[in-house]
């Protein structure tokens, strides 16, 4: 398999992005690695270290960073794009004249477009002409850099129409750490990785208001049902929201204290305001901008997604968390079916 996919590309030095191009490094392959900070270039070449995003691991000698992104992509038979969702569409037509004809295009980028509302592979097939279904691969699960970082055992999903380009990427990226599961719910996977992250604000808020964990356990019960109704509008596979790259994804996103959303919304029920939060970070939490994506596509097409739209009215409507955790307890519970999956 080395010798068949060759070098690999790497799009993306942020933590998530470093991280994987390390993982490849570690199994094996010569990693090709684009980085926008040329400070991040010459941390990675001098001193075997992602400082700025991801500091204290040693990355592997098998990656070669670099800022020319057009001699990074040249050639390769796999790309791998781990770039901001709201930056995709800018680095995927810088991309898009460097991509081989053949070459299989990953995508592990998490959200949905604020403008034409597509998902990530919607934007680069609109992007690049000759990218189809058949060549692209979605890479989501449960996964938070720093613990793959570490080694920490992961398993995460791969989603494809082409099961043999989502075998290959499944054996490129397989260690004795990181487990790969495939499937072809590839709008399912993608609408898992998105929405979770708005849900993950909403059980921040929680943790900061102090309300206790049997809040934050209906709001990742009911997010996961708001999840999977969207879903099944857009023609996911249901059963892909019980796995990995639905509850798997939600579970981790909404508890875990590496959670870039999680914290937003923790510092949202604590009062500051969002200026405020996104000032204080590096990275980017990418539930901000999806929760807009998410309001407006449940409007667009007809579904109810009470916890979303009420983080979109918090974040963009100046709506404060005590008043929106208040609004949702009182919501008529006879305009929602309240069984299990909450289904319209």
């Amino acid at each position: 398999m080395k010798d068949q996919i060759g070098r690999i590309a790497v799009v993306g030095g942020g933590s998530w992005g470093t991280a994987l191009a390390n993982l490849l490094g570690e199994n094996g392959y010569p990693v090709d690695h684009w980085v926008y900070e040329k400070e991040v270039k010459e941390q990675i070449e001098q001193k075997r270290e992602n400082i700025t995003f991801l500091p204290g691991f040693r990355l592997s000698d098998n990656i070669v960073p670099s800022n020319d992104l057009a001699a990074v992509v040249s050639g390769k038979r796999m790309v791998l794009m781990v770039t901001p969702s709201h930056v995709t569409r800018q680095m995927a037509l810088q991309v898009k004249d460097a991509l081989q004809p053949d070459a299989t295009l990953v995508s592990a980028t998490k959200g949905i477009e604020n403008e034409t509302l597509l998902t990530m592979s919607g934007v680069l097939k609109e992007v690049i002409p000759s990218m189809t279904d058949d060549r692209l691969v979605i890479l989501s699960g449960p996964s938070f850099a720093k613990e793959v970082a570490r080694g920490v055992p992961t398993l995460v999903a791969v989603a494809s129409k082409n099961a043999k380009r989502a075998q290959a990427v499944q054996t490129v990226f397989s260690s004795s750490y990181f487990r790969v599961y495939t499937n072809e719910d590839v709008i399912g996977v993608e609408l898992g990785g998105a929405v979770k992250n708005v849900i993950a604000i909403a059980s921040g808020m929680i943790d900061g208001l102090g309300l206790g964990l049997n809040p934050r356990a209906a709001v990742m019960t009911r997010g996961l049902a708001e999840m999977r109704r969207l879903g099944v509008k857009m023609e996911a596979d249901p059963r892909t929201f019980s796995g990995l790259a639905g509850v798997g994804d939600l579970i981790l996103t909404c508890t875990g204290t590496l959670s870039r959303n999680h914290t937003v919304g923790m510092k949202l029920g604590q009062g500051k305001t969002l200026d405020e939060i996104l000032s204080e970070m590096k990275m980017v939490a990418e539930g901000v901008k999806t929760a807009k994506s998410v309001y407006n596509l449940s409007r667009k097409v007809g579904v109810e997604m009470p916890i979303c739209h009420a983080i979109y009215k918090i974040l963009y409507e100046n709506l404060s968390p005590k008043t929106a955790a208040r609004q949702l307890m009182s919501r008529d519970l006879k305009k929602e079916f309240s069984g299990e999956w909450g289904r319209k």
